[in-house]
């Protein structure tokens, strides 16, 4: 097997976070990196001029990323668009201008200009600090433009290659062709950062911090990656190469054999669902194999913008997503925004710890005409359907936050109400929280950040965010005995729905759907497939009783079909 080739090859082998699983090889692609200020530059002069020829260069960079938004879809098109306005944002173009009212050369008030406006989303944290990235990347376009240079980014490839880059933007990433990127590999960025769930879409192998992978790629002819293990070989032999190629060989077996609904080797169904953003993210998934949507990121709709959407703007896409999954269950989080997404007609004041100030519902429940016109539309989409739609607010913490917004949803007909869990304080009370509801999704990524008190966008700190760490499965545990005690559906639409080997332990714990990038299902359900339930709750059990995130994963990989080391 890989794994077994890359911990006899240290000397050439580097680790990182795998972030989309698949086994490739192939020559090395590095993205250019940004000219960065010109340090000959004169001190600004004429800062009124110099204000309108960064502005020029602004909206050229805006025109450019909108022209790119024009050519894509779903979440491609949403991260394009939000970077497009990003560059024409009127707030850092004022602060590029003090900067060069205060005599700084004009690229160097762009730099810093941004500079400036980035540690602000920093301090914001949430949504609004994973566009930092974005930030930089508009950043660097525009004193390319000012300098006459071309913008920096992914090189024209001109054979099938594997990129490495520093940190890949994510406008560079919606925009990638699976057929001739055969990899990404980056320096920096996490495991919920734009890269990793592009990649993840694209089904695109890919690592995340890869310590040194940028120096190496300088000088390697050729790398191999597997992209679920978010290990590189640098320079791999004829043999790894051989051994790699089997396993690639031996998965698309496997996955070529993955077909029809989420069932366990002797037949106990998961439900295998698809995370959405968009109406057209949902026609896409609709056309692949799977079951419905587990999550409809409904916020999409909301970021970036002046004014709050319409009620018939939202039925009209609400009824768009539900006839494209038909009589397919399509699982509906409400906005997911506050001061870690802020919106910019809530007018909410910033918090100094957002990630646990009004956000999801508590932004619901003071802003209501907001919730209100949602589910209004939502109505009005399930009478012009008559589609399995299935409503979940984001951020319940309590028996009176559910029973509150439980009380809304049946007042408007809506068939089905749920809650995410996402707190540990809903976890173990979730049989009380249970009773208000008809169903409850799990998101890992935000349960792992509370239970573990770890910011989930700091890379440094993805190994306590794992999901395989011991504590965070122990709070799975706690909602799915609520499920089982109120006889309710419990799903898991977190990053960690996609992964094969830690979709049994879910199955094992209770979980009776998996939600996840429509790339991921194929392989979740070959897995399950491999193995009884009763396997699943030893597992799971096995993990549970582990010490750590690591003693837990390798406790359950001993206990697996040894193929599914294939699908990682």
């Amino acid at each position: 097997m890989l794994s077994e080739t890359l911990l006899k090859t240290t000397a050439h082998t580097l680790h990182g976070i795998g972030v989309s699983a698949g086994a490739v090889h192939g020559p090395v692609a590095v993205v250019s990196t940004a000219i960065g200020v010109d340090g000959s530059e004169a001190p600004s002069h004429d800062a009124e001029a110099d204000s309108a020829t960064v502005k020029a260069a602004m909206t050229h960079v805006a025109e450019q990323l909108k022209e790119r938004a024009d050519r894509s879809s779903g979440n491609s098109k949403d991260v394009l668009t939000a970077t497009a306005q990003l560059a024409s944002d009127r707030g850092l173009l004022k602060t590029v201008t003090r900067h060069l009212q205060n005599g700084e050369g004009i690229t160097a008030s762009v730099h810093n200009a941004v500079g400036e406006y980035a540690g602000k989303l920093q301090k914001i944290g949430g949504y609004m600090a994973e566009r930092v990235t974005d930030l930089y990347d508009v950043r660097d376009r525009v004193i390319c433009e000012l300098r006459g240079e071309a913008a920096p980014g992914v090189p024209e490839l001109k054979e099938p290659s594997i990129l490495v880059a520093r940190d890949l933007a994510p406008a560079e990433t919606a925009t990638l062709d699976p057929k001739i990127v055969l990899g990404i590999i980056t320096e920096e960025g996490g495991p919920t950062s734009h890269t990793a769930i592009l990649a993840a879409q694209l089904g695109i192998p890919a690592a995340v911090k890869v310590s040194g992978i940028v120096e190496a790629a300088h000088e390697a002819s050729e790398l191999a990656l597997d992209g679920g293990a978010g290990t590189v070989l640098v320079d791999p032999s004829a043999t790894e190469i051989d051994e790699l190629s089997e396993r690639s060989a031996r998965r698309t077996a496997l996955l070529s054999g993955s077909q029809g609904p989420g069932l366990t080797k002797d037949g106990r169904p998961i439900a295998l669902l698809a995370n959405i953003g968009s109406a057209a993210d949902a026609s896409k998934a609709a056309a692949i194999d799977l079951e419905g949507s587990g999550l409809f990121r409904t916020e999409f709709m909301f970021l970036d913008r002046q004014d709050a959407p319409s009620v018939e703007e939202q039925t009209d896409t609400y009824t768009r997503v539900l006839q494209a999954f038909g009589d397919r269950r399509v699982v509906v989080r409400t906005l997911d925004a506050g001061a870690d997404k802020p919106l910019a007609f809530t007018q909410m004041p910033e918090e100094e710890n957002p990630a646990l100030g009004i956000r999801g519902l508590r932004l619901g429940m003071r802003k209501q005409e907001l919730l209100d016109t949602q589910l209004e539309a939502l109505s009005r989409a399930y009478r012009a359907t008559h589609g399995d739609v299935w409503v979940m607010a984001p951020m319940v913490a309590d028996v009176d936050e559910a029973r509150w917004f439980a009380q809304k949803v049946r007042a408007l007909g809506l068939p089905k109400v749920g809650v995410m869990i996402e707190v540990p304080g809903a976890a173990l009370r979730a049989s009380r929280v249970l009773r208000e509801v008809d169903f409850a999704s799990i998101g890992t990524n935000d349960l792992a950040q509370y239970t573990m008190a770890a910011d989930r966008l700091n890379g440094d700190l993805a190994g306590l965010l794992s999901p395989w760490q011991p504590a965070v499965l122990e709070m799975i545990s706690f909602a799915c005995k609520g499920g089982a005690a109120t006889h309710s559906h419990i799903g898991v639409c977190g990053e960690a729905g996609g992964d094969p080997l830690l979709a049994l332990v879910l199955a094992g714990l209770g979980v009776t759907s998996l939600s996840m990038a429509p790339k991921k299902v194929a392989a979740v359900r070959a897995s399950l497939a491999m193995h009884d339930f009763s396997r699943c709750q030893d597992m799971a059990q096995a993990a549970l009783d582990s010490s750590t995130a690591t003693e837990a994963k390798n406790a359950v990989l001993a206990l697996a079909d040894p193929a599914v080391k294939d699908l990682l």
